[in-house]
């Protein structure tokens, strides 16, 4: 029995250790993004990954990084490869909980990112995809902010392209505010971007 006893609490001490160097590796990681070393971030996120291999999280910000620092980018084959990093890193992620909604709107990013760097090649492929996407992820989580959020921008981005008004996608990022005030997660180092982007945004309102 005594053997019993000591066999469970060595294997859950090995959880709460794995546990704990799962959470100690995700705050540095953040850390060194939060200190713009993107790379260094990206590879510990990588890393993380290999290691937990059943959590969708570090898969997600291997692929965010690599295509938040895509936008700009001028050098066609460095952002190939990072965003053909980020749609790989993306896919093991969406394998590990489809139907993410969170997922979904990473999808849509590193589609913006092709858009941004080549519209008249990419706009026509991808740009419907990106609606399907914002619908679909609206469909599952109708009030995740980032979820309003980004659909809101999107059409504002299309209604800009097109001249037309984007004064009716404002109430949806005043929406989106509200939303953040409330919005928890239960899961740790849930993304939590988008509260300062929709202030942003709301200010361009109008305009």
């Amino acid at each position: 029995m005594k053997k019993l006893i000591l066999a469970i609490l060595l294997i859950g001490s090995t959880f709460v250790n794995a546990q704990d160097r799962y959470s100690s590796g995700m705050e540095k990681a953040f850390e060194l993004w939060q200190n713009q070393k993107t790379t260094e971030a990206s590879n510990l996120f990588e890393r993380i990954a290999t290691a937990e291999p059943d959590k969708w999280l570090p898969y997600y910000y291997v692929s965010q990084i690599n295509t938040v620092i895509s936008f700009g980018e001028k050098d066609e084959e460095k952002l190939s490869k990072q965003l053909e990093k980020a749609k790989e890193f993306l896919d093991v992620a969406k394998a590990i909980s489809p139907d993410n909604p969170e997922i979904l709107i990473q999808e849509a990013l590193i589609n913006t990112a092709w858009i941004a760097f080549d519209g008249a090649t990419y706009g026509m492929t991808l740009s419907p995809k990106n609606v399907q996407l914002y619908q679909k992820a609206l469909e599952i989580a109708p009030d995740n902010p980032r979820v309003v959020l980004s659909k809101a921008e999107w059409d504002m981005g299309s209604a800009r392209y097109f001249g037309k008004d984007i004064t009716p996608y404002c109430k949806d990022v005043e929406r989106a505010l509200e939303l953040f005030a409330t919005f928890k997660s239960e899961t740790p180092f849930y993304p939590a971007w988008g509260k300062e982007r929709a202030e942003e945004v709301l200010k361009s309102c109008g305009k």
